[in-house]
């Protein structure tokens, strides 16, 4: 029991040196061992003193033979996947590896703000920009964005948000930009990724990270005007995931620039998927590069190499456009033959030759935090608004839709999922505005969200049944539904970059002992890497001893009793992600204990354990949220939900990874350690559904903060005006509905029709002159929301009508009845 304490405090090795003898000693002097007994246990504490008091003996016959046998096993690494680990930095996902988060870390990290200047934007040129889109109009009719929208966008800035204000930007921090972003996706997602790109992954981030001077000087100010239009061109038809392949080729060489004989390089390239690329002026281009004659360096295969391309240079053509699922944002094909540039051109100057791959990893370990999870959460909000206000207004069987369970589970799943999402989202922009370039939890985001976005736009359609389905000027989810595969699919496919990337990065850079034993391992110097190792694998074992003690503490006390920044109902979660902090880390250093380098190709095992971290993180990210929120009671049953629901994703996963370890016995014993007394964690309750559910079925103030953000507007001739105006007039006759009911009940009133039953009511005193007002506008309004698109078309000649318009109107009557 001492031992076990000791362990699961992470005693300093003073202690541990102290403790056995002591102990011995008072064992002794009490009787309670025999002299064999006490020699029994005094020799391995022996030998293990030697050991750590005798360096030297330790690396030679411990360390070295395990050194010898790490290298065998450890998986191979190619050049790309080393600097893809070397990408930004670790931060709160360290924490969550280590077993023991400090939650105070994690409550004390700022929380998002915007300035005077973001806000006054946000609430000027882009609202402006919102009330200006006409989705329907421009996915439908324009395929484009209209001209005067396309000014706009560029006049007002909005391509240089991330461009300091000295080269004629924004200045804007990473929360106001996906503010921005997620404001004109609740809009339009053509508008929200025209957007997105200029300031994402593209030539202004790369040139504010590794731009020259000369280059920075050029091309930033028209960057930030819109007077050039950026694309970035990485994919090519070979080569999409596995970027690192990319066949598009540059050779190193002299040729005429201008009239004059310069050194540069020969482009050959064919890409696609290019967001911009129809109308870029300035192409950021993605090539390896090779160098045979060795005019820049002694190397001949610099590799991966980033340059900026003028669309003008001589050899460059933009092909047709792609038409990504009807959702018209200028997307399509770039090629290029014997196109040569200038050596200056390379991103960096000559100096950045082969370092591409570097400058995009970076980047991208930033900009994937960003812009789709902005995009996923301007999804959820608008469907947790919406869908929510639909389902309170619409009515079948005499109640509002929003009040049968089934719908109210598809409710809760929008609204709970929809919490995760903010709160995923503000604590790692919290993060990218702090300094921090987590390139795992960027990852996460990406791929977690972009999910949660599939769930909740599915859920919304099933409650609008056809009004969702109905394509139109009123359909609010339509496209919404077409555009999902679009986030699954771009900046990192998301079925690799769960099964590969998350947990596959995470295990090496967040685990805060296997990058030093890899880089030991790695050691040109045998001693120096001998001595790294042997201090990295002490600190594993150690490492390894702490969680296996605390993991079976926790596990049997269901995390009582461990600490806690808060209490109230956020207490025990905080404990169970303690518990669960610690099953992770065990779980993970036996996964890479006994399958080693095989680990890399157990892509399904990889990807249950990515799972458990990212929903640690989204975890973390919802207390914190609710902290920071002020831990308003109203706002409890939100937080529950999202708690209950990744504990429950954690448990999943854990018990999906320990049925499919290929170890059996191994997989057994975790199995008792971890839940020793079963299973504790339940997808959230119906009673925590029917609780979240009722939020987004009436105004107040829990809906406006979980839709915080989003576009809103009263204009009655616009679906999201007309709906929350029906939203506030049916809240209001809810009591004066349920008058009518008693009443009819009763046998008072006989009529089946509204109209007549108010006229009853009246005549019998039960309803007022001014609750019919209400009451009228309020199936006025209900008929309004409940109203589809349709449109005049040609039948086919031969029909009984010949040329027949189908009205719009017409429908809408149906529809209504």
């Amino acid at each position: 029991m001492t031992f076990w304490g000791l362990a699961y405090g992470s005693a300093r090795a003073i202690v541990w040196i102290i403790t056995p003898p002591v102990l011995l000693i008072a064992l002794n002097l009490a009787g309670l061992v025999t002299p064999v007994g006490s020699l029994l246990v005094a020799l391995p504490y022996v030998v293990a003193l030697f050991f750590y008091l005798m360096p030297e003996q330790r690396r030679q016959w411990i360390s070295k033979p395990l050194l010898a046998t790490f290298r065998s096993v450890m998986p191979a690494m190619s050049q790309t996947e080393k600097e893809a680990l070397n990408a930004g930095n670790v931060w709160w996902d360290g924490a969550l590896f280590s077993g023991q988060p400090n939650w105070q870390d994690l409550l004390h990290q700022p929380a998002c703000q915007l300035s005077e200047r973001e806000q006054a934007f946000i609430d000027g040129p882009v609202d402006e920009l919102c009330r200006m889109l006409d989705d329907w109009q421009i996915t439908h009719e324009d395929k484009d964005l209209s001209p005067r929208i396309w000014e706009f966008i560029k006049t007002s800035g909005m391509f240089g948000m991330i461009i300091p204000e000295s080269y004629g930007g924004l200045g804007f921090s990473a929360y106001a930009h996906s503010q921005v972003v997620m404001k004109v996706a609740s809009r339009s997602i053509t508008a929200a990724v025209t957007i997105m790109v200029p300031n994402s992954l593209g030539p202004a981030k790369l040139l504010l990270q590794y731009g020259t001077q000369e280059q920075k000087d050029r091309y930033l100010q028209k960057l930030a005007i819109g007077e050039e239009i950026p694309c970035f061109a990485l994919t090519s038809p070979k080569a999409g995931s596995d970027a690192g392949a990319i066949p598009d080729s540059g050779v190193v060489t002299y040729g005429n620039f201008q009239g004059k004989e310069v050194l540069g390089i020969r482009l050959n390239f064919e890409k696609r998927y290019i967001t911009l690329a129809p109308i870029a002026t300035l192409i950021g281009l993605a090539f390896k590069l090779e160098d045979p004659e060795r005019l820049l360096s002694d190397d001949p295969l610099p590799g991966i190499t980033v340059a900026l391309v003028p669309r003008e240079t001589a050899g460059i053509k933009v092909g047709k456009r792609h038409m990504p699922l009807d959702i018209p944002f200028q997307n399509g094909p770039i090629y290029g033959r014997d196109v040569f540039i200038p050596i200056d051109w390379v991103m960096g100057g000559a100096e950045g030759a082969g370092q591409g791959w570097r400058m995009l990893m970076d980047s991208l370990s930033e900009g994937r935090g960003i812009s789709l999870p902005a995009l996923s959460t301007g999804a959820g909000k608008t469907a947790s608004r919406y869908t929510g206000a639909y389902a309170a207004v619409r009515s079948q069987f005499n109640q509002p839709i929003g009040h049968f369970e089934g719908v109210e589970e598809a409710l809760a799943r929008i609204g709970g999922l929809t919490y995760q999402m903010d709160a995923a989202r503000k604590l790692t922009l919290s993060a990218l505005d702090s300094g921090e370039t987590p390139s795992v939890i960027s990852a996460i985001v990406k791929y977690h969200l972009t999910e949660r976005y599939r769930q909740v736009i599915n859920d919304a359609m099933d409650i609008q049944g056809g009004s969702g389905i109905c394509l139109g000027p009123d359909n609010l989810f339509g496209r919404a539904y077409q555009a999902i595969p679009i986030g699954i699919t771009v900046e990192g496919a998301n079925i690799l970059t769960r099964s590969m990337i998350i947990f596959g990065q995470g295990a090496i850079r967040a685990h805060p002992f296997v990058l030093k034993e890899f880089e030991a391992a790695e050691n040109p110097d045998q001693q120096a890497g001998l001595i790294q190792f042997d201090s990295a694998l002490f600190g594993h074992i150690g490492f390894v001893v702490t969680n296996f003690a605390r993991t079976l503490w926790l596990g049997l006390t269901h995390g009582r009793l461990s600490e806690s920044p808060k209490g109230g109902p956020m207490r025990r979660y905080f404990q169970r992600l303690n518990w669960m902090s610690a099953s992770f880390a065990l779980t993970t250093d036996l996964a890479l204990m006994t399958l080693g380098g095989s680990l890399k190709r157990k892509e399904r095992l990889s990807a249950r354990l990515g799972d458990i971290l990212s929903n640690l993180y989204i975890s973390s990210a919802c207390l914190k949220r609710f902290v920071e929120e002020g831990e308003k009671p109203e706002d409890v049953p939100l937080m529950q939900w999202a708690l209950d629901d990744s504990l429950y994703r954690m448990q999943h996963a854990l018990r999906g990874l320990l049925r499919n370890m290929p170890v059996r016995p191994l997989a057994w014993v975790m199995r008792v350690l971890i839940f020793p007394t079963g299973l504790p964690f339940h997808k959230p309750t119906d009673r925590l559904d029917h609780q979240v559910a009722r939020a987004l079925l009436s105004p107040g103030e829990v809906r406006d903060r979980l839709t915080h953000g989003v576009f809103t507007d009263d204009d009655p001739q616009q679906r999201i005006g007309q709906l929350e105006q029906a939203l506030h007039v049916v809240t209001k006759v809810i009591p004066l509905e349920k008058t009518l009911k008693r009443a009819k009940r009763a046998g008072q009133l006989h009529a089946r029709e509204l109209p007549e039953l108010i006229k009853e009511a009246i005549k019998l005193g039960i309803l007022s002159e001014s609750d019919k007002s209400l009451l009228t506008e309020a199936e006025r309004l209900r008929n309004q929301v409940i109203e589809v698109n349709a449109f005049e078309r040609l039948m086919p000649s031969g029909s009984v009508s010949g040329k027949q318009q189908l009205k719009v109107s017409t429908i809408n009557k149906l529809g209504a009845a």
